[in-house]
């Protein structure tokens, strides 16, 4: 099993950028994947983005695209999440998560291993 801790998550002006960091500490399969997550309050958890851990494939929400960059360090066993011109709309608890395939992305049934979450807000 693979622990991911999140980290750098906070408070945003609208417009503004944060930039999430998830640490995996254990083995890490090369052909999985990496992805976020996120939970808005009285909602269900949603698809961000997902990163093959070859680095060669990635996909994004719709509502994300454009605006937050997905990208991973495999030397590092790290990942990261750009999020750029945030909205108040993207308030949420982000979640990193692992999955030992790169089959179905955007499904977070597929993802065996979860961080315990940060928490990013976006007012002004």
């Amino acid at each position: 099993q693979v622990q991911l801790v999140e980290s750098g998550g906070g408070l945003a002006q609208p417009g503004g950028s944060l930039r999430l960091f998830c640490t995996a500490f254990g083995r890490i399969s090369g052909t999985g994947a990496m992805g976020w997550f996120r939970q808005a309050s009285g909602k269900e958890r949603e698809f961000v983005a997902s990163i093959a851990w070859s680095g060669n494939y990635k996909v994004y929400s719709e509502s994300v695209e454009g605006r937050f960059t997905i990208d991973r360090d495999s030397a590092k066993n790290e990942g990261y999440l750009q999020m750029n011109s945030l909205k108040p709309e993207d308030t949420a608890v982000y979640y990193c998560a692992r999955s030992d395939t790169t089959a179905n992305m955007k499904n977070s049934g597929w993802f065996r291993d979860w961080g315990q979450g940060t928490q990013v807000t976006v007012s002004s």
